[in-house]
C-alpha cells in the first residue's frame, strides 16, 4: 500500500460519526468529572479545616479562661483545670504555650507551656496582634509533625506594658490523612462514574446511530436488487431523507421508461420506411425500375440492411445503458432460459438440435433488466444452434462473492458441438458486423451485442473451446445473493 493509502487508512477513524460523538461525550464527561472532583475535594478539605479550627478555638478559649496573673503580673495557668487529658501526655498532638511579648516586638517563648510539649517549645515568628485578635498559622512542631496554630494576645490587668501571647496548636496529620483518604475514595468513585458514563454514552451513540445502519442495509438491498425502494420504519429525523431518496428512485425510473419508449418509437418509425425501401429494392418487375434497376436494388437492399443493423445495435445499447445501473433491477434466470429454449426449439426445429439446460436448484438472479438478459442469452443460444451439429448445452453457476467489494457474479456458459472458432479468430468474431461465414444467415451483431451489453453491467464475454468440440461462450454478469423480500 502506498504512503497516501496508509495515511488515509490511519485517519479513516477520524471521519467516523460514531467516534466523533463518543469522543466529544467522553471528553466533556471527563472534564466535568475532573472539575467535580477538584471542587468536592476542595470543599471537603475546607470543611475539615474549619471544623478543626473551630475545635482548636474552643481549646484556646479554655486556656484563655484558665489564664491568671499573680501579684507580680506573671501568668499562671491551672493545668489541672483543663479538660482535655492530651494536655498532660507528652507529644500527644495538642499543645498550649504562653510567650512574653516585649514592647519592641520581640518575644520570649515558652514562659509557660503544656506538659505535652515536654522539653520543647513552639517557635513562632513575631506577629503584630491586636488585643483579642486570633491568628492562624501552620508550623512544624515536635518530632517534625505539622501543626495548626491559633494565637491570641492578652494583657495583664493594671500593667499596660505587659503583653502575653497565648498559643494553642494541634497535630494536622490525622486531618490530612482523613482528607487524603476522602480524596482517594472520591477519585475512585469518580473514575467508576466516568466509566459508567462512558458506557452509557457508547450505548446512547449506538442506539442513536442504529437507524443509520438500517438505512445502510436498505441501500445495500436497493443496490443488490433485493428491492426497488428503501423500506422500513425510520426516525422522524431520517424519514424525510428516505422519502426524498425514494422519490428520486421513482423519478429516475420514470425518466428511464420514457427514454426507452422514445427510443423504441424512433426505432419503429425508422423501420417502417426502411421496410418500404427494402421491399421496393426486391421488386424485379420492369415497371418498378428502368434499366440498371438491379444495381440500384442491390445498393438499396445493402444499405437498408446496414441501417437496420445499426438500429438494432443502438436500440439494444441505449436500452441497456439506461437500465444497467438502476437500483432494484432483478431478473430470475430460470424463466428466461426456459422461454428462450422453447423459442429456439421452434426456430431451429428443422435442424433437430438438442438443447440441454443445467441450472442449480437454488434460484439465480441477474441484477439487471429481463429484456437485456433475454437479448444476451438469445443471441448466444441462437448462435450456438446455428453452428451446432446436434447438441447445445447451457449451464450456470453462482452467485460468487468478490474480494473487491463489488456485487457477486454468476457465470452462464453456452456450448455447442459445432466446428468452433479458432483462437486467432475469436477476437475478430466479437467485432461489430463481422460474419466469419457468409453462408450462415445473420447480421454479424450477435456476439458483439452480447459483449457490449455485458460490459454495461460490468460483466464480460469470454470465448473458449468447448468439451463438446465447438465454441464455449462464458457470460459473466452481476448476481444477487438472496431472493427478493416478500
Amino acid at each position: 500500500m502506498s504512503r497516501g493509502g496508509l495515511l488515509a487508512a490511519d485517519w479513516s477513524w477520524a471521519r467516523s460519526l460514531r467516534f466523533r460523538l463518543l469522543a466529544a461525550t467522553v471528553v466533556g464527561v471527563a472534564v466535568a468529572v475532573v472539575l467535580a472532583g477538584l471542587v468536592l475535594s476542595g470543599l471537603f478539605r475546607e470543611h475539615v479545616q474549619r471544623q478543626f479550627e473551630a475545635a482548636l478555638l474552643q481549646q484556646l478559649d479554655q486556656v484563655t479562661a484558665r489564664l491568671e496573673f499573680d501579684a507580680q503580673g506573671q501568668p499562671v495557668v491551672a493545668a489541672q483545670a483543663l479538660s482535655d487529658p492530651r494536655w498532660l501526655k507528652p507529644y500527644s498532638g495538642l499543645y498550649w504555650q504562653v510567650d512574653a511579648m516585649a514592647p519592641d516586638g520581640r518575644s520570649r517563648a515558652g514562659v509557660l507551656r503544656s506538659r505535652s510539649l515536654w522539653d520543647t517549645s513552639l517557635a513562632l515568628q513575631a506577629d503584630a496582634l491586636a488585643d483579642g485578635a486570633v491568628h492562624v498559622h501552620e508550623v512544624v512542631g515536635p518530632q517534625g509533625a505539622p501543626l495548626l496554630v491559633l494565637e491570641r494576645t492578652v494583657r495583664a490587668e493594671g500593667v499596660d506594658a505587659a503583653r502575653w501571647r497565648l498559643i494553642v496548636a494541634a497535630d494536622l496529620q490525622a486531618t490530612q490523612a482523613a482528607t487524603a483518604q476522602f480524596t482517594r475514595v472520591l477519585g475512585l468513585s469518580l473514575l467508576v462514574l466516568l466509566v459508567l458514563l462512558t458506557a452509557a454514552a457508547w450505548a446512547q451513540v449506538a442506539v442513536g446511530l442504529k437507524p443509520l445502519q438500517a438505512l445502510q442495509r436498505g441501500l445495500q438491498d436497493v443496490q443488490q436488487a433485493r428491492t426497488t425502494r428503501l423500506q422500513g420504519v425510520f426516525p422522524a429525523e431520517v424519514q424525510p431523507l428516505v422519502d426524498d431518496f425514494n422519490a428520486v428512485l421513482a423519478r429516475n425510473a420514470e425518466v428511464v421508461e420514457r427514454a426507452r419508449t422514445q427510443a423504441g418509437n424512433l426505432a419503429h418509425a425508422l423501420k417502417t420506411p426502411l421496410a418500404v425501401l427494402e421491399n421496393a429494392a426486391q421488386a424485379t418487375a420492369p415497371p418498378a425500375f428502368p434499366d440498371g434497376s438491379a444495381a440500384l436494388a442491390d445498393l438499396v437492399r445493402d444499405q437498408v440492411q446496414v441501417s437496420r443493423r445499426h438500429i438494432d445495435w443502438h436500440l439494444a445499447r441505449s436500452r441497456a445503458a439506461a437500465t444497467a445501473h438502476l437500483p432494484g433491477q432483478r431478473t430470475d434466470l430460470e424463466p428466461v432460459v426456459a422461454g428462450l429454449v422453447r423459442v429456439m426449439h421452434k426456430v431451429h426445429a428443422e435442424r433437430g438440435v438438442e438443447i440441454a439446460v443445467v441450472l442449480p436448484e437454488t434460484p439465480l438472479f441477474f441484477v439487471g433488466e429481463a429484456q437485456d438478459l433475454q437479448e444476451m442469452l438469445g443471441n448466444l443460444l441462437d448462435n450456438a444452434c446455428k453452428w451446432a451439429r446436434s447438441t447445445v448445452r447451457l449451464a450456470a453457476q453462482g452467485p460468487m462473492e468478490r474480494a473487491d467489494g463489488l456485487p457477486p457474479q454468476l457465470v452462464i456458459t453456452v456450448e455447442d458441438d459445432g466446428p468452433g472458432i479458432g483462437a486467432a479468430q475469436r477476437a475478430l468474431a466479437l467485432g461489430r458486423g463481422v460474419r466469419l461465414d457468409e453462408t450462415v444467415p445473420g447480421t454479424g451483431l450477435g456476439l458483439a451485442i452480447v459483449q457490449d451489453l455485458a460490459a454495461l453491467y460490468a460483466g464480460s464475454l469470454d470465448l473458449q473451446s468447448s468439451e463438446l468440440g465447438g465454441l464455449r461462450a462464458a457470460l459473466t454478469l452481476p448476481a444477487a445473493l438472496q431472493t427478493p423480500p416478500q
